[in-house]
């Protein structure tokens, strides 16, 4: 029988499509690489066997000849069934299997199946405030270096299977003399505050699609962003854009870019700040009673207390608070998080009296 798909997705023989559906959103969700840093080449080799197991059994003739002949069937084709049976009889009639399946199965790139389930109902995170996109999307290029790319939907596992609803030679349909060329690639901005690229979280786009036949249709997609997420990183989504004429979906592109802020920066994993300090306690360190450190609202929320320096403080001196940054998300990087820089600014005064000039001049002299 070789492997056991119901086995494989948790269900039943009889499970209908719906039950197969939501057992296979719920495993793949579990077991997908992303989610599974810690183990992932283990998690890869299930989420690539829940994705075969649901690609077969969600189609009825695929179905129809695994229940009868097993894996090993299926994969086989007309003729390499277990005991050599031509898989003719008691199907239709004639030699092959039912509904045109003409035998020889290959599992399809379990991203692409895992695109075209959750491209509808929203895959491992959101697009909220993004507005809809409409029909604008061009097929222009964009050349975007750098950063990290994670594809949810193409690529990764081998297989080397097309996006769902493309045109695929031996697949139950006829050969054309060349393939189509591949589906083209669109990119599109993800604006990020650093408040969101410090603590992650999801944003959901609801976007309008041309069809090959000419209709739209509307479909969401959810993008799930990583705390620490830098500039320049690149999620795809491939066939959730318009469809070509041989009914290949575009790849959508999003980059990711960092909003402004007000009162912090990045730099690399570290976030930066810069605190005022006056001239005469960056001198002369704060009066008796004052205090003696400063607080910081930091990107989540939390209040960081900061300790001023000891002795004289110079203009951008730095106090460096560790493990405060963004979370590193390069794996082999030793150093796992960011530290949180402060910068002093000291505030010089716009004038001295020619009296204080000489109470400076004779307090310094004597330093």
């Amino acid at each position: 029988m070789g492997t056991d798909y119901y086995k494989v997705l948790g269900v039943d023989k009889s499970a209908s499509q719906d039950e197969l559906k939501k057992a296979y959103k719920k495993m793949a969700l579990k077991w997908h690489p992303d989610r599974n840093k810690d183990n992932e080449e283990a998690a890869g080799k299930k989420f690539k066997q829940i994705s075969e197991a649901f690609e077969v059994l969600s189609d009825d003739n695929k179905r129809a000849v695994y229940d009868q002949y097993g894996e090993e069937g299926l994969k086989a084709g007309p003729g390499g069934a277990p005991g050599g049976s031509p898989f003719g009889a008691g199907m239709g009639g004639g030699g092959g299997f039912p509904g045109g399946f003409s035998g020889g199965f290959h599992a399809s790139d379990p991203n692409d199946l895992f695109s075209s389930i959750f491209g509808n109902m929203g895959g491992m995170g959101g697009m909220g405030g993004m507005g809809g996109m409409g029909g604008g999307m061009d097929d222009s290029p964009f050349g975007m270096g750098g950063g990290q790319s994670f594809n949810f939907s193409n690529g990764g596992f081998g297989g080397g299977g097309a996006p769902r609803g493309s045109r695929r030679p031996g697949m139950g349909q006829q050969q054309s003399s060349a393939p189509p060329p591949p589906p083209q690639e669109i990119t599109r901005p993800l604006p990020l505050s650093l408040e969101e690229l410090y603590k992650g979280g999801t944003k959901r786009l609801k976007i309008t699609r041309r069809r090959a036949h000419g209709s739209e249709e509307e479909r969401v997609l959810e993008i799930a962003y990583k705390a620490g997420w830098k500039k320049g990183t690149k999620i795809k989504f491939a066939g959730a854009g318009h469809e070509d004429s041989h009914g290949q979906g575009q790849t959508i592109v999003f980059v990711v870019e960092e909003k402004p802020h007000p009162r912090f920066k990045r730099e690399d994993d570290d976030v930066v700040v810069s605190l005022n300090i006056s001239l005469a306690d960056a001198l002369a360190g704060p009066a008796p009673g004052q205090p003696t450190e400063r607080t910081i609202e930091h990107l989540d929320g939390r209040s960081i207390k900061v300790q001023l320096p000891k002795g004289v403080i110079k203009p951008n001196q730095e106090t460096r608070i560790t493990g405060e940054g963004f979370p590193v998300t390069k794996a082999s990087s030793v150093k796992k998080v960011g530290d949180l820089v402060v910068r002093w600014n000291v505030i010089f005064p716009d004038r001295v009296t020619p009296a204080q000039g000489d109470a400076i001049r004779k307090a310094l002299a004597a330093a």
